[in-house]
């Protein structure tokens, strides 16, 4: 019984020594793969973003989506029948958040629900004293820590045929994830391991005067850069301020000099140097 334990533990150990390995390996044969004409045509004329990047980082968004779309499931919800086309679209907007990031690829996320557009979702929220009440949301894109990401694709395509608007479903839903690798999105994705303790304290610093200021000038009246569906929490103004970051970077690196380096450093990628 004894060396059955060991041998199993040994096997485990060997297992999960080898697992990364096995996948880096399986992921760099598929990015080896031809990139097919049909889904160049595809990006070039449904996803124009993808044109705006530097040649280098054209054939890593690739590659990204060739593992994506061999990696994450979709399903089709209320009747819609999810294409090639579909799916492409999606995993290219949302590759754009692991332009910086080597072999990653969401590694939470288990599937990608599609309705036809906006759905219904079910809430409970607490209504004061106590008290619970039941409301009905009409939401575009929903992100779960579970591993599911639900999305629109009537918004879906519309974000992706404005790449300059600064509002992308794909992108907020994906930062959500991110955010959510170490549990519950609070505003604080996982940072290189190179910024430390202090370069942690920093993020929290420079987002929350962010967010603060924001809040502030919705109050005031004022006109402000960032979505003011942002100013509902941490969460929802990183996937906010990431839509912008990758949308108009410029706008935000001179309203929000501060923020726009720190989503620099969290992505590991700076837009400003693809004009």
């Amino acid at each position: 019984m004894g060396l059955a334990v060991l041998l199993l533990g040994l096997a485990l150990a060997g297992w999960f020594w080898w697992r990364p390995s096995w996948v880096a390996l399986r992921r760099a044969r598929i990015r080896r793969r031809p990139f097919p004409a049909a889904w160049r045509k595809i990006l070039r004329e449904q996803v124009p973003a993808v044109a705006r990047l530097p040649a280098n980082l054209q054939l890593k968004l690739k590659g990204d989506v060739q593992v994506f779309l061999a990696e994450k499931p979709f399903i089709g919800c209320a009747g819609l029948e999810v294409t090639d086309t579909m799916r492409l679209v999606v995993a290219a907007q949302a590759c754009l958040l692991q332009l910086g990031r080597r072999n990653h690829l969401f590694p939470d996320l288990t599937q990608v629900l599609l309705y036809p557009g906006a759905f219904i979702v079910q809430r409970t929220e607490a209504a004061g004293l106590g008290l619970q009440r039941d409301v009905q949301r009409v939401l575009s894109g929903e992100s779960w820590s579970q591993g599911q990401v639900i999305l629109s694709w009537d918004d879906v395509l519309a974000g992706a045929a404005r790449p300059a608007d600064g509002h992308n479903v794909v992108v907020h839903e994906f930062a959500h994830q991110l955010d959510q690798e170490k549990g519950v999105a609070n505003g604080a994705p996982p940072l290189p391991l190179r910024t430390g303790r202090a370069g942690r304290v920093r993020w929290a610093q420079v987002l929350g005067e962010a967010f603060t200021r924001l809040r502030q000038q919705i109050d005031r009246g004022e006109d402000h850069l960032l979505d003011a569906y942002g100013a509902t929490d941490p969460a929802e103004f990183f996937a906010v301020a990431c839509e912008v970051f990758f949308e108009q970077p410029e706008a935000l690196a001179q309203a929000e000099p501060a923020l726009f380096e720190q989503l620099c450093l969290c992505h590991r990628v700076n837009p400003l140097s693809w004009r």
